[in-house]
């Protein structure tokens, strides 16, 4: 991150220099925010990000309970991915409330998934 940040900072400082062509502001805005999204998207997400991507993804498509099953899983599989069952299981809880509001009906779905984290979240965005 800090190569691009340096490179994206240094062709800005460049650009507004005197002798430096007129663009306006605009152009170099645009010309930075495309390059800072161009090399989100070429580098390689860590597999918990993955994980919990596509875990909400699926509590959107099927229902939290699935997801948390899969969670289980997941981390029963890929013990690796264990520290980071908690704030998984934190922002599916979160996902739910947004999904069925803050009432009973998040909370239903609530697994022995990673201790009380899936409750914990729903508690958290209420």
């Amino acid at each position: 991150m800090l190569p691009v940040v340096l490179v994206l900072s240094g062709t800005l400082a460049v650009a507004r220099v005197p002798w430096a062509s007129t663009t306006s502001d605009a152009q170099v805005l645009t010309a930075a925010t495309s390059s800072d999204s161009a090399a989100r998207k070429s580098r390689p997400q860590a597999p918990q990000d993955v994980l919990r991507n596509r875990l909400l993804d699926e509590l959107q498509e099927k229902n939290p309970g699935v997801a948390l099953t899969d969670l289980q899983k997941a981390t029963t599989e890929r013990p690796s991915l264990a520290r980071y069952c908690a704030s998984i299981a934190r922002a599916l809880g979160r996902a739910a409330v947004a999904k069925y509001g803050a009432g009973h009906r998040a909370q239903s779905f609530s697994r022995p998934v990673c201790d009380t984290s899936f409750a914990g979240g729903v508690a958290s965005a209420q």
